[in-house]
């Protein structure tokens, strides 16, 4: 806990402890943590598999996209690398030869936290010690998933993570049938994220652009076609043709869209032009301005999400 960068919010501190106080009762957890985009729910499960983990029980953590598995392994990598803990990763992004070794190593226990997409659900994956099973924006999985989730948490604790919940869940949250956490207090220094509506004009998009690269920041650039999204990727170029821009789409072969988002990670580019697979946990604090082409084809909990990428540190930010 204290290789964590910031302090703690109360309500992180609260959420953490209920969770413990859970996870050592006879009865099995389910246990839903809402909170804003941004406001540490990741620590929190975080603190929840070590601990599941430091018992001797496997962990599984569920995710809607490829890109936020491949970034919560690489957190949960760095942050566990001083502890005998094993972590592995089950993503299209992952190569068959590994996806094998990785279904090994868990079957025979040797596994501690598997963190995956879909493929989790899958027939092949067994965790025969599965204690904790933690699922990251469960709004995103539809009823089919649920159900096969169901299964594998017969007796085992749930924690569910979401910024946005879906109405059923907050009905079984607001009765009681399941236990609920919420992280209302925002991080230390994390400032509102200031938002406009404009009509779409060139000019105005030029300048917002250079006005985040000129204070080295990078720009999110949300177009939500696949088929148009190359002309959309050079039109950014010539508005601003300085700049060095990638493009990421969710049908993007694994290896190339892997290394675009490492490159955007790693802030050797100044623009990502992308679909909606960025609109989950997608965690880069030195992307500050983030533009949305016709925002009126989204959803609200989308857009909610999508804003939430940006204003991760305690600069500006700004979403158009």
């Amino acid at each position: 806990e204290d290789n964590f960068p910031y302090p703690e919010t109360d309500d992180q501190l609260r959420c953490i402890a209920d969770i413990k106080h859970d996870m050592e009762s006879p009865t099995p957890m389910d246990r839903l943590l809402c909170g804003d985009v941004g406001f540490g729910k990741t620590e929190v499960a975080l603190r929840a598999a070590f601990r599941a983990a430091c018992d001797g029980r496997q962990v599984a953590l569920l995710c809607p996209t490829t890109v936020l598995a491949e970034q919560h392994y690489q957190t949960f990598r760095s942050r566990l690398a001083g502890f005998p803990i094993n972590v592995g990763l089950l993503s299209r992004f992952v190569p068959k030869s590994r996806q094998t070794e990785t279904l090994k190593a868990a079957e025979r226990g040797g596994i501690d936290i598997l963190i995956g997409t879909h493929r989790l659900l899958s027939k092949d994956v067994k965790l025969p010690n599965l204690g904790l099973l933690i699922l990251d924006e469960e709004q995103r999985f539809g009823v089919r998933h649920k159900e096969k989730l169901k299964e594998m948490k017969k007796n085992v604790d749930a924690l569910t993570l979401t910024a946005t919940p879906i109405p059923r869940t907050l009905q079984l949250s607001m009765s009681g049938i399941r236990e609920l956490s919420v992280l209302e207090t925002a991080p230390a220094e994390r400032k509102p994220v200031a938002t406009a509506i404009i009509d779409r004009d060139r000019a105005a998009l030029r300048q917002i652009i250079e006005r985040e690269l000129a204070r080295q920041g990078q720009v999110f650039f949300v177009h939500n076609r696949v088929q148009t999204l190359a002309q959309t990727c050079a039109m950014v170029k010539e508005l601003v043709p300085d700049a060095r821009v990638g493009m990421a789409h969710g049908q993007m072969v694994e290896k190339e869209l892997e290394d675009t988002m490492h490159k955007f990670w790693h802030g050797e580019l100044d623009v990502l032009v992308s679909t909606t697979v960025i609109e989950v946990g997608v965690d880069v604090p030195n992307a500050n301005t983030m533009v949305v082409e016709n925002a009126e084809r989204f959803g609200l909990s989308q857009l909610h999400q999508l804003r939430g990428r940006v204003g991760r540190g305690s600069v500006k930010s700004y979403c158009i």
